[in-house]
């Protein structure tokens, strides 16, 4: 028989992660190598399974940096037709106040329709009950309507996906006194 083959008497090779049956009195230092190459092999599937997930960190944060970088993206497009706009209205030399204004509705239309695409949405709360999560009070004023209702509103708020980008300043209704 030859050195390479193995014998009947000798184990079968163990699968990486098992250990591997102790041979019955067998060569030290064969056992030792048999050891270190598992050691080795399993070393390398760590070493592999870690680099892997480092590469997938790393296109992640790439991920998101993009993201971040174009996020705004849709929002600018959909806003250039609104500068076009502008810039088209000043251009006219002659223009009466009536095409003024229809130019400038069409123009607010635009810029209506943009903010709806990016879910920014419009706080008018004339005539709600007060609330301070949404809305700004500058002044309490003496009304008939009832206490802490929004009587004016002198700047509309901004929700974008229901979070508060501008709350809206508004006048408040006195409580009535006595």
């Amino acid at each position: 028989m030859q050195e390479n083959e193995p014998s009947a008497a000798e184990p079968a090779e163990a699968r990486p992660g098992e250990a591997a049956p102790a041979p019955a009195g067998g060569d030290p230092a064969a056992e030792l190598a048999r050891a270190q190459a598992e050691v080795a092999e399993l070393k390398d599937a760590w070493l592999r399974a870690r680099a892997d997930i480092e590469n997938a960190r790393k296109q992640a944060a790439a991920d998101v940096a993009r993201a971040h970088k174009f996020a705004v993206e849709r929002f600018a497009e959909d806003l250039l037709p609104v500068k076009d706009s502008l810039e088209q209205s000043l251009g006219v030399a002659h223009a009466t106040p009536e095409q003024l204004r229809a130019g400038v509705d069409l123009t607010l239309k635009q810029l209506s329709a943009a903010l709806a695409r990016a879910q920014i949405a419009e706080i008018d709360p004339a005539g709600e009950r007060f609330d301070p999560h949404r809305h700004q009070a500058m002044q309490m004023v003496p009304s008939d309507q009832p206490a802490n209702t929004v009587v004016q509103v002198f700047q509309k708020g901004y929700l974008l996906n229901d979070r508060v980008l501008r709350p809206a300043m508004v006048s408040v209704a006195k409580p009535a006194e006595g």
